[in-house]
């Protein structure tokens, strides 16, 4: 035992990212009861509105002005990946699709080419608090990729699996399956072009609870894979004995089974693993490219054709004043989904 270890990080906002994985913030925004306009009752006085990170009272604005969230913005050249557990998010971009999706909902958009999108966290609740928490993860693409048609996918909560495992103390470990398959579980397609739509990367994105106590093998990966624990929340978590608290990111060896421990008030994880595309990243603010031209070129790109049409009749639109999860597609088709309780 032991040794599993490769690397630990503490984290900050903003996790420290392993190829082919780019970004990922955890949000976890604890906002007040809705105005009218689906803002926060109170106001926002003391904040640096348009650009608030601030998580003053327990929630930021972001680019937000009246509704938190973040208004229209291009991306070129990756894939956003958002994981909600709490809340409700609308989404609207320039291809025509939309949507507002809950909590256990996972939100997969290729940018390729191109896209704008509004990713706004509307207050629909007028009575009591409004309470957001999602994962935004940023996958590369590869060079061969990166200017493929853009693509919007939802993987609905009700679709993606989750495999509970029971330890010989009757204490259990849950794992929500995003990408990659465990233990004969299979989660819905990501969309075409993603790194993760080749089984030979070896993506996968697992959220992990495991009860107080309660022992886990994690079973090894692929070869050339690089394996990420994320241990995010809860009391500590052991890696083949040895104890990692939590707010703490890991690299642990992916060819070996490790056993996962937690501790005694229990512990969630974010797995993130796939096989390094080992390319040139060329990095500027929405835009991955594998060369600094090729950045240049998607400004002069976005500056000439903003990626598309912005049918939408703001920068910072929602979707109503209801509950009802939905996606209506660039095609037009549209999907509905029930309100779940923790929406």
């Amino acid at each position: 035992m032991g040794n599993a270890i490769i690397e630990h990080v503490p984290l900050g906002s903003q996790w420290p990212m392993v190829d082919p994985f780019l970004f990922c913030a955890h949000h976890n925004d604890r906002y007040p009861a809705g105005t009218t306009q689906l803002g926060p009752v109170g106001g926002t006085s003391g904040r640096n509105i348009g650009s608030d990170f601030s998580g003053k009272d327990g929630w930021s604005m972001y680019h937000g002005t009246v509704i938190p969230g973040f208004p229209m913005h291009p991306h070129r050249g990756f894939e956003t990946i958002t994981f909600v557990r709490k809340g409700l998010i609308d989404h609207s971009d320039s291809l025509g699709a939309a949507a507002r999706f809950g909590r256990g909902d996972v939100q997969w958009v290729t940018a390729g080419a191109g896209i704008s999108h509004a990713e706004m966290f509307p207050l629909l609740d007028h009575e009591g608090p409004n309470h957001a928490e999602f994962f935004q993860i940023w996958l590369n693409l590869p060079a061969a990729s990166k200017m493929v048609d853009p693509h919007f996918t939802m993987l609905w909560s009700e679709d993606i699996p989750t495999v509970t495992f029971t330890d010989e103390a009757g204490r259990t470990t849950t794992v929500t399956v995003i990408a990659g398959p465990l233990n004969g579980a299979t989660p819905p397609p990501p969309p075409p072009a993603s790194w993760a739509s080749n089984p030979a990367s070896d993506v996968a994105i697992w959220h992990l609870v495991l009860e107080p106590s309660a022992q886990w093998t994690l079973p090894a990966a692929a070869a050339g894979s690089v394996r990420t624990l994320y241990v995010f929340d809860g009391s500590s978590l052991g890696i083949d004995g040895d104890r990692v608290d939590s707010g703490t990111g890991v690299m642990v060896d992916p060819t070996r089974p490790v056993e996962l421990t937690a501790g005694e008030g229990g512990v969630e994880v974010l797995l993130l693993q796939g096989r390094p595309i080992a390319e040139p990243v060329a990095r500027y603010g929405p835009f991955v490219m594998n060369t600094r031209a090729e950045i240049e070129q998607a400004f002069r790109d976005y500056e000439r054709t903003r990626f598309g049409s912005w049918q939408w009749d703001s920068l910072d639109p929602i979707h109503g004043t209801d509950k009802q999860r939905f996606a209506r597609h660039a095609d037009g088709t549209t999907e509905t989904r029930p309100v779940t309780s923790a929406s």
